[in-house]
């Protein structure tokens, strides 16, 4: 890992993630009712929950209000969920002033524009392979993987790795 990088991973209190395009591949699905679907990856969700069992907080802000996020993020148990909220930095200025975090201790991936504001103000700025250009030449490090097929388990897995917490999860998953 680059030196650079693990320090800026080293200090990460919190993840905040954007959804379209990050946690999910960004296609809108809707079926023949109108119905909206969306596909979340289960080992984005598994990363997730290593970071909040690893002392992580994991926060959302999305441009889009849908009910399907909601149900997601119940399930990983994700207390902090922004959606509808199209000006993201002033989502991301509410949630500094609820958890205390100073930005410098927050990791944001997000894929497009709209996200750039947010991207430009934390200590780890990360977006997915398939992001908008501009997103990636102001991102520190930007995933193999594109949105909604693991990105956000690979950042995760950077964080944890940083933090030296990765292994002692593993050794713990291997021991039971």
């Amino acid at each position: 890992m680059d030196p650079a990088l693990k320090i800026r991973a080293m200090a990460i209190r919190m993840l905040v993630l954007d959804v379209d395009g990050v946690l999910t591949d960004g296609n809108l699905y809707f079926d023949q009712t109108g119905k909206e679907m969306k596909a979340f990856n289960t080992r984005d969700g598994l990363g997730i929950k290593a970071l909040q069992h690893s002392g992580i907080e994991v926060a959302v802000i999305t441009g889009r209000k849908s009910n399907i996020v909601s149900q997601r993020m119940a399930q990983l148990d994700i207390q902090h969920v922004y959606q509808g909220r199209e000006d993201k930095l002033n989502a991301f200025e509410q949630l500094l002033q609820i958890t205390g975090f100073d930005p410098k201790q927050v990791c944001y991936a997000g894929d497009d524009w709209i996200d750039l504001p947010v991207l430009v103000r934390v200590g780890l700025a990360v977006t997915v392979a398939d992001a908008e250009e501009r997103v990636k030449q102001q991102s520190h490090w930007i995933t193999t993987r594109e949105g909604g097929r693991g990105a956000v388990r690979e950042i995760c897995n950077l964080i944890l790795a940083a933090q030296g917490k990765e292994q002692p999860i593993v050794d713990k998953i291997l021991a039971s």
